[in-house]
């Protein structure tokens, strides 16, 4: 099988295995998540993080999200092909780029607009957050190995935007999924971003040094 075919068939399936997660379950994982995190780290250290709100049966970042606020964190989400104005928050001038993909302050209580995929973004005039001044970022995915490998929805926008920063550079790039969504082994592609760490309702699973744990 090509590696697409492959990829696509491993969305299908672990989409499905992470739909037919009960409400209950969700919750569950959505409580675990938080409490792995709030107990690492990272919770500390960290002072601008990157997130995203679910759909499709991915894990629900609200609890975790309103905890962290609450301490104080400065929050960012994804928004995917918006013209960014100039004059960046922080003190750069962002411009459009191929990636696609950038990061736009959020509190919770904020109102928001869904984009084309049906995904909730900050709405405009949201300052833009450049992804050099994050910390971290909380990334969704599809599925994910104990490789350190990601498989997203198939847009690239992820391995696209981060793809072109170096090491030194980029956030510490975080992957949150259910355990569902473990494969034996992804097919790896040259563009493919590794992540620095997994977190599900299990816990950590770390790749890198720069995880500190």
């Amino acid at each position: 099988m090509l590696i697409g075919d492959e990829r696509l068939a491993l969305r299908r399936r672990h989409r499905l295995a992470r739909r037919r997660l009960s409400a209950s379950q969700q919750w569950l994982h959505a409580q675990a998540v938080r409490r792995f995190f709030l107990a690492s780290p990272l919770a500390w250290r960290s002072r601008r993080i990157a997130a995203y709100l679910s759909v499709d049966g991915e894990v629900n970042l609200r609890p975790l999200l309103g905890a962290l606020q609450g301490m104080g964190k400065l929050l960012a989400l994804p928004v995917v092909e918006r013209s960014l104005q100039l004059g960046g928050r922080e003190g750069f001038t962002p411009r459009r780029s191929s990636n696609r993909m950038s990061f736009f302050a959020h509190r919770l209580e904020a109102p928001l607009a869904r984009n084309r995929f049906g995904i909730e973004e900050p709405l405009p005039g949201t300052p833009w957050i450049n992804t050099r001044a994050l910390d971290l970022v909380l990334a969704p995915l599809v599925a994910f190995d104990d490789h350190g490998h990601r498989l997203g929805m198939g847009g690239g926008f992820y391995d696209r935007h981060f793809g072109g920063l170096s090491d030194g550079l980029r956030p510490l790039l975080i992957g949150i999924a259910h355990e569902v969504q473990r494969a034996d082994a992804l097919p790896a592609a040259p563009w493919d971003v590794p992540l620095d760490g997994i977190l599900t309702e299990a816990g950590w699973r770390t790749f890198s040094p720069r995880m500190g744990f």
